[in-house]
This record gives C-alpha cells, sequence and structure tokens, in this order.
C-alpha cells in the first residue's frame, strides 16, 4: 500500500513547520522591469513605434530580442514577427558591424 500523496495528520504536520529540513518559503520581488509592459527583460531601445530591442533572460540564458508588438486590451503584446539572438550570435552580429555598415554605403 502506498502513502505517496497522503497528507500527515495536524500533530506531525505541526512539528514539521519548525524542523531545519524544510524548503525556505519563496519571497517575490517587485522590480521595476516586472511593472512595467516587457516583465521578461530590459527594454534596450524602441527601433519604432510597434519595435523593440531587449535584453531577457529565458529558460537560464540570455537572449537579444529584436521583436514586434501589438496592443491587446490596451496592453504592449510581444507578437510572433522577431528574433532572439543568443549572446554567441549577438557577438557575432556585433563583430561584423563595420562589414555590414559597408555594404549599406556601397548600395545605397
Amino acid at each position: 500500500m502506498s502513502y505517496r500523496g497522503k497528507r500527515k495528520d495536524a500533530e506531525d504536520h505541526a512539528s514539521d513547520e519548525n524542523d531545519d529540513h524544510a524548503p525556505p518559503k519563496k519571497s517575490f520581488k517587485t522590480t521595476a522591469a516586472a511593472n512595467s509592459d516587457d516583465p521578461d527583460g530590459i527594454v534596450v531601445c524602441e527601433i519604432s513605434k510597434n519595435r523593440r530591442v531587449s535584453v531577457r533572460n529565458w529558460q537560464g540564458k540570455i537572449w537579444v530580442d529584436i521583436r514586434e508588438f501589438y496592443v491587446k486590451d490596451g496592453k504592449q503584446m510581444p507578437g510572433k514577427k522577431g528574433i532572439a539572438l543568443s549572446l554567441d550570435q549577438w557577438n557575432l552580429l556585433r563583430d561584423h558591424v563595420e562589414e555590414i555598415d559597408k555594404a549599406l554605403a556601397e548600395n545605397s
């Protein structure tokens, strides 16, 4: 017979609350980023009215996110159109900025 999922009686549960092996209680911090329209990251710049560049932490990794946003119920929401670059991809792009600028100058 399995006891998994069954609760302890009130006396056992009350004595466990002061036990040193209990997991710490979670505390939630309110930050400016958590109160903004983009709770997962720091908005670095707005390219246009509906396009933003932000740096965010997602699944334990840092991403540079270039994305279009749309308005839903008065709030800015991230859209499907965009790209999230890993740090390696961002560094590679950043290292080639001069070449990109040169190609733009040649084609302008």
